[in-house]
């Protein structure tokens, strides 16, 4: 039988940015670069943002995830 590890503050802190309304509704979710890197590191947002099929940009010192698998088109 396999044993479920207990969820580290990191994996925590990625699961409340994930369980947020606007990751549903295929919206956006903004967090502070240095924030993200004091807490669980940028790879690891990447990583969990790969793993979901989102899109991260990274602009004005956030890291903001697009919340949609859709292909995505720079305007300007």
């Amino acid at each position: 039988m396999t044993q479920l590890r207990p969820l580290s503050a990191n994996d925590q802190w990625l699961s409340q940015i994930f369980a947020a309304k606007a990751v549903r509704s295929g919206g956006v979710v903004r967090r502070q670069a240095e924030d993200v890197d004091r807490k669980v590191g940028r790879a690891a947002l990447e990583l969990e943002v790969r793993r979901r099929g989102f899109h991260l940009v990274e602009a004005g010192g956030q890291y903001i995830v697009i919340c949609t698998r859709a292909p995505l088109r720079v305007l300007v």
